[in-house]
């Protein structure tokens, strides 16, 4: 094996030129997704579990500044979004950041960047169909029908949760004393049918939801896109009615103290704010089934984008000042604030919103995970039956079975609430290298060609970038943000801080990069940006993430590495448009 297959890129040409053999020969998807269809998706990916749960953590421990932070990274995923832009704009594939990886880093990266997505698709799907569960039985229950809890908890969170309440009962505590969390979990253990001895306990209304969702998926795009748009008309109706009857609750004075806990306090929130924005880079994985992929992709990113930070400022502020920020630490702050303002029937109008929302976001991933998998099943990475297509609904229905079973299964059992922060780590990952991509590619955004796809606006960072590190550097090294700048991570050195010793390693390199070769602005500042909110993620979800790309590693180099289409080809040129 030679060091360089390793790296071996798959030209834009080559890539184009595949996919239009395939268009050519009829054995290609079907193009229905115009602007407003990816538009929706990517609003259905973005708005769910942020806006109706992580924004009210957010906003307990950030105050009324927590709407700064939705603001703020937004600007970082806008970043992100210019250069997976270019890339959609350029290579219009279903393969979204592994194509783009491909095309830029070469083949071992595009395997690790394909991998990597996994845990935002499909491993973050299955947290999305347990707290759609979750807001499903108790939306059920507003209603007065309850479903038998051992029916509606996963295994391991009955178990710990039984001989957690079992210790306090013990020790004197009455079970009408426990919390509704630890009750739901003990009479889930003692009430749940056995079979030689062992409990059966599972989460049926998560395995449901992934079945169905993912039987839209198989049966088609049009399918598929008719019941994202009617959700998301849904949803966002919801959210405008949240914001406009708020409004009218709202008492300023909740607005002061606006930062309670200063910046450190609005930055403890930042791994949950960005988690509410994972989803725009989805619509690129539909890349095949646009009518106008080079036109549309772009603007869908940016309208996705817009749309839903206006919705999460205006909601943020409306929450903030309906009640004190110190009580919106709450797993459903929009019901919770309603309920508390005696506004029930608004209450119950969000659970129900709530459970579109959680619907909508499942849709979307089930959707994203397949193509990706079509994508490196093509170019031989994945065995040929990945990429084989649905001979009636031109979907790729292997793929999408088998995401069905890794998500629906693992959510029948498993509690995998903690795949937050994996989820987000991964996505950054993702958006570290599509902009990294662009450098290489584009680094001075000089690019021509003959048609008008979209270029990210060149900036040259000679000017730009120096400056932008040291005023960050100050405030980080200098000011109370309870992020360690330089000095701290060196003279203060421990193994959590390893994520923060690499992200001032990468800056500096980046930084002294970008002035020698006067890389363009925008494509750093983005590298930078996800950089330091992956640092920001823990040594723990870092080992995390690491654990989960060596298993990647090893099934690249037992089947991938020997079965790639670039083995019988002699496209392994530069890198061409």
């Amino acid at each position: 094996m030679r060091t360089g297959n390793l790296f071996r890129k798959k030209s834009i040409s080559k890539i184009l030129h595949d996919s239009s053999d395939l268009s050519l020969h009829g054995t290609g998807m079907k193009r229905t997704l115009g602007v407003v269809d990816l538009t929706a998706l990517g609003v259905a990916a973005i708005v769910g579990a942020g806006i109706f749960s992580t924004i009210g953590n957010a906003a307990a421990t950030g105050g009324p500044a927590v709407s700064l932070l939705f603001v703020f990274t937004a600007i970082a995923c806008g970043l992100s979004a210019m250069c997976y832009a270019e890339f959609a704009s350029a290579i219009p594939i279903s393969g979204s950041a592994y194509t783009y990886a491909y095309a830029s880093f070469g083949e071992l990266v595009a395997w690790i960047i394909g991998w990597d997505l996994i845990m935002e698709y499909a491993i973050g799907n299955i947290a999305v169909a347990i707290s759609w569960s979750g807001y499903f039985t108790g939306l059920l229950s507003g209603f007065g029908i309850h479903i038998y809890d051992f029916l509606t908890t996963d295994y391991l969170t009955a178990f710990r949760g039984y001989h957690e309440a079992l210790t306090l009962i013990q020790n004197g505590t009455s079970i009408s004393s426990l919390s509704p969390t630890l009750n739901e979990a003990y009479q889930a253990w003692t009430t749940a049918p056995k079979i030689f001895n062992f409990r059966l306990i599972a989460d049926i209304p998560a395995f449901m939801i992934v079945v169905i969702i993912t039987w839209i998926c198989y049966i088609g795009i049009r399918e598929s896109k008719r019941a994202n748009n009617m959700m998301v008309l849904l949803k966002v109706g919801v959210l405008i009615l949240v914001i406009a009857a708020g409004a009218f609750y709202v008492d300023p004075a909740n607005w002061s103290p606006f930062a309670p806990n200063g910046l450190p306090g609005v930055l403890k929130g930042i791994s949950g704010v960005f988690f509410a924005y994972i989803g725009f880079d989805a619509i690129s994985t539909t890349a095949e089934e646009c009518k106008n992929p080079k036109r549309d992709l772009p603007r869908s990113m940016f309208y996705s984008l817009l749309i839903t930070t206006i919705l999460y400022v205006l909601v943020s502020l409306v929450l903030t000042g309906m009640v004190s920020y110190d009580q919106l630490g709450v797993a459903d702050p929009l019901a919770f604030v309603f309920a508390k303002l005696n506004l029930a029937k608004l209450s119950g109008i969000i659970a129900i919103s709530a459970v579109i929302a959680m619907a909508s976001v499942l849709l979307v991933f089930q959707l994203g995970q397949p193509r990706i998998w079509m994508s490196m099943s093509r170019d031989g990475l994945l065995p040929p039956i990945f990429a084989k297509l649905h001979p009636k609904y031109r979907t790729p229905g292997f793929s999408t079975i088998v995401t069905g079973v890794l998500v629906a299964l693992p959510a029948l059992f498993m509690n995998l609430t903690e795949v937050t922060d994996l989820t987000s780590i991964g996505t950054l990952f993702a958006f570290v290298l599509v902009s990294g991509g662009i450098l290489i590619i584009n680094p001075k955004g000089s690019r021509t060609r003959n048609d008008k796809g979209f270029i990210v606006p060149y900036l040259n960072s000679r000017y730009y970038i120096p400056p932008t590190v040291l005023i960050v550097g100050f405030i980080l090294s200098y000011t109370n943000t309870g992020v360690p700048g330089l000095e701290n991570i060196f003279t203060n050195y421990s193994i959590h801080s390893i994520p923060y010793i690499l992200f001032w390693l990468t800056t500096i390199i980046v930084t002294i990069l970008s002035v020698v070769k006067s890389w363009s602005f925008i494509p750093v500042i983005g590298l930078l940006t996800n950089f330091y909110l992956m640092s920001e993620l823990g040594i723990t979800n870092w080992t995390r993430f690491g654990v989960w790309l060596i298993i990647g590693l090893l099934l690249y180099f037992s089947y991938g590495i020997f079965h790639s289409k670039l083995n019988e080809s002699k496209d392994n040129r530069p890198i061409s448009y």
